[in-house]
This record gives structure tokens, sequence and C-alpha cells, in this order.
């Protein structure tokens, strides 16, 4: 059985080195043309779905959309959902990423982007930018929207979706395209490939590249690789 993931293209607000997570931003002019190439890629591979997963955040639907339409898929089945979005980078989103290193220190901020249980300053619910404020997460319950996520919470809300969706969609057979952001694919890839606390802060995941896996009748990893 194989998984496809791949992780947006380059956004607007990764070209400006910003911090995103769930403010809504559009792919770069680099991130479009990334996406196209990705989809290219996977047709001239072979490589076919029957249904693909992806976050309710433009610059990964946009990704999934074109993936599919230069794969000549686009009649695929797409499942949107919250749990697939980017980790939420609290306060820390729209600032500088440089700017954030300057103040902060590059060991915090390191911290911060990095590793597995550090939150950062999280977003006040009354902030204009608050997802409580977004329509798109208007059905969710108030406690389970984040003001701000490490990579720990962000798997605990992941990994729910991953089983009850992703996974038994794998196992009846289908073939499966993941459309996702650095750190929910991370989150993914720490669960599936049973990756420690630790060595995760070492995994990057690059924008606009197929991530092949092809797992065994019990989901386990046999091989690993991009295209």
């Amino acid at each position: 059985m194989e998984l496809v993931f791949i992780r947006h293209g380059q956004s607007e607000w990764n070209a400006k080195n910003l911090f995103t997570g769930w403010r809504d931003v559009k792919l770069s002019e680099q991130g479009l043309a990334e996406a196209a190439a990705a989809g290219k890629k996977l047709k001239e591979n072979g490589y076919e779905f029957d249904i693909a997963f992806t976050s309710v955040l433009t610059r990964a639907i946009k990704t999934c959309n074109i993936v599919l339409e230069e794969s000549d898929q686009l009649f695929v089945p797409q499942i949107k959902t919250w749990r697939l979005n980017e980790r939420h980078y609290g306060q820390l989103q729209g600032l500088d990423k440089k700017q954030t290193a300057e103040q902060y220190g590059d060991e915090q901020v390191r911290i911060w982007r990095r590793s597995y249980d550090t939150l950062p300053p999280l977003l006040d619910k009354d902030d204009e930018f608050s997802a409580h404020k977004d329509r798109r997460y208007a059905h969710l319950p108030a406690d389970v929207i984040p003001d701000g996520e490490n990579l720990k919470v962000t798997l605990d809300r992941v990994l729910p979706f991953w089983e009850d969706q992703i996974a038994p969609a794998i196992l009846s057979g289908k073939r499966v395209l993941v459309a996702a952001h650095g750190n929910s694919l991370r989150a993914l890839a720490k669960h599936i490939e049973g990756i420690s606390d630790e060595d995760i802060m070492g995994l990057e995941i690059p924008t606009g590249q197929p991530l092949v896996y092809k797992l065994d009748d019990n989901l386990k990893v046999l091989e690993k690789f991009y295209l």
C-alpha cells in the first residue's frame, strides 16, 4: 500500500519569512509552480489517487487542486478538515522570523519552531486574527479551537483524523493523497514512522515535493522516498 504526502508549495508568507500558522495566505508564484511540477511528476511516475485529504487553509487546498489537475485527476474526491491545518503559532503569527530571533534569540525561536512540547505565546481570543472569529471554525466548540500549539498538540488533533479517515481509506485499498502543511505532516510522519520526541526536531519536509510511503498491512513503513 502507498500513501503520498505533499506539503503545500511556497506561500506568500514563506517567501517573506513570516510565521504563518492558521493565518490564511495564498501561494506565491513559486508555490504555484512547485505544485504544478509536483502534479506533473506524479503523473509521469504513474501515481493515481482515489481520495485526497487536505486542510481548510487556502495554500493547502490550492496545492491539492493543482496537483490533481496537473496529474489529470481533478475528479478525485477531496475531504477538507481543520485537523490537517498547520500548527497554530499563537502570537508569533504574522511576525518576521529573523526579527523575532533578534528579539528573543535564535535558540528560543528554534525551540518554538521545532520542539515537540514547547508552546508559543498564546494568541488572545479577542485578537482580530483569532481563529475564534473565523467562520470556517464556527462549528467547533470554543475550547477545541487553539490559541497556540506545539507539535505534540498538533499531533493530538491530527491523530483522530488519521485513525478515523486516512488509515481506514488506505486499509480499504484506496490510493491516498494528503496535501497539508509542514507541521501537520511532521506530526503524521512522527506517528507512522515512530520518530522520537527528540529526533522529530530535525525532520524537515520540503515544500512541493511528493513524499511516498510504502506501507505493510499494519501500516508500518516499509519504504520512504521523495519523487
